[in-house]
């Protein structure tokens, strides 16, 4: 058949929904008065409760979303977002104690997920189990540095290559500019590009303890409001952010130069612990993960790994994290070799965006998750960087394990759906 079966189902569909013109759906625009609901940016009990009852929620819809609790600590959410109608409750699971043995973070680190995926904890936790009885995982942050790119746009090459010229001599300005925003950002390089008669300035910052987004947003627009008041350039336009960063995309930019914390985890699983906690043979472990990068390599995925944004979404929103740098954060590169006759494991991920201040990480919640980890506050964001990377290089090791002896399956039917 020619015409693939997808675009005939899809017209067979559509033609069951317009047979009948009574059935038809209007999908012809209409300008319509919309009540629009009342943003509110500071939220209080009263105002999500307004919401409520303007929404015409079910008691038990209204008590879900706004609690007791919510409503009590309403005003503690403003800063995090608007229109504010309740929390969402997500159940919380606990990992370890997961050994540690790194340059930021050392110890023994209960590591609390939220996820509703059933069995995601317990193979996390029997990683961390695996890891940890074989002395615990080495971790480094190798590289920090957070990407801004913002976009310049002139009349021709010509003009774009004189505005560089300009940059390059006005570096310690701008970057006087970009730093002025900020107590803890540090503009570290500038780098351009040029595409013909638009130029990139790659902007890469130091953020502190904190993830550092709204922080490097804030600075390269002074930056940028510096360049138009001051370049003799033309500019045409600019925008702060020319879609060149990465921010919140798997990019080949990011996997190669970073954007955030770069973090290597490493650890050295004795045959015997293969044998007895993962329930496989490094001979088998081995052989999946040959079938696993070649996998990786036919199907063009930035980097080879297994499921590195599992750990990663669960431990974000425990901990107050921005979600969608999943996105970004879960791309790099998983390896297992023989050690003589044990197995080595390390993971290298280029762009965790984590922080121990700032953005979520003040929530209640959120808090608390941090604290269970020991890491809340100022001073803790390299060492929350690098517990990330151990979590999944645990997911790694756990995950390839079951693959290899047929156990994935098994375990999910038996964690997710029978028990």
């Amino acid at each position: 058949m020619i015409v693939p079966f997808h675009v005939e189902n899809m017209l067979r569909r559509v033609r069951q929904r317009f047979a009948a013109p009574e059935g038809a759906p209007n999908m012809d625009p209409r300008l319509e008065d919309v009540a629009a609901l009342r943003p509110v940016r500071h939220a209080t009990a009263k105002s999500v409760l307004a919401y409520i009852a303007q929404l015409g929620l079910r008691p038990q819809t209204a008590e879900a979303l706004a609690d007791a609790a919510t409503l009590e600590q309403a005003e503690d959410y403003s800063a995090n977002i608007e229109n504010l109608i309740g929390t969402v409750k997500l159940p919380v699971g606990i990992v370890g104690p997961l050994r540690i043995n790194g340059l930021n973070a050392q110890g023994d680190f209960n590591v609390p997920l939220a996820t509703t995926e059933a069995a995601l904890v317990a193979s996390y936790g029997r990683g961390a189990l695996a890891a940890s009885r074989a002395g615990g995982v080495s971790t480094a942050v190798l590289y920090e540095g957070v990407l801004r790119t913002p976009a310049f746009v002139f009349e021709n090459l010509l003009q774009a290559g004189q505005f560089v010229d300009w940059v390059v001599s006005n570096v310690e300005m701008l970057k006087d500019k970009a730093e002025e925003t900020t107590r803890f950002g540090k503009l570290v390089s500038l780098e351009p590009v040029i595409d013909n008669n638009i130029t990139f300035l790659l902007c890469r910052y130091t953020t502190g303890d904190a993830a550092g987004q709204n922080m490097v947003t804030i600075a390269t627009d002074a930056l940028c409001k510096a360049v138009a008041a001051e370049c003799p350039i033309p500019i045409k336009r600019w925008y702060v952010e020319g879609n060149f960063s990465g921010d919140k995309k798997a990019s080949a930019l990011g996997l190669m130069t970073g954007r955030g914390r770069k973090v290597s985890a490493s650890v050295t699983l004795p045959a015997e612990v293969v044998e007895k906690v993962l329930r496989s043979s490094v001979e088998e472990m081995l052989d999946y993960g040959r079938v696993a990068n070649l996998g990786s390599l036919l199907s063009g995925q930035l980097g080879a790994q297994a499921h590195y944004a599992n750990g990663l979404a669960a431990l974000y929103i425990a901990t107050g994290q921005d979600a969608a740098c999943v996105a970004e954060s879960a791309v790099g590169f998983t390896r297992m070799e023989p050690r003589g006759k044990d197995l080595f494991c390390s993971v290298t991920m280029p762009n965790i965006l984590v922080g121990s201040v700032g953005g979520g990480t003040g929530l209640p919640s959120q808090t608390a998750c941090l604290e269970v980890l020991g890491l809340a506050g100022a001073g803790n964001g390299s060492a929350l960087a690098e517990v990330a990377a151990a979590l999944c290089l645990c997911g790694e090791i756990s995950i390839v394990a079951a693959m290899s002896v047929g156990q994935f399956a098994g375990a999910h039917e038996k964690l997710a759906r029978t028990r």
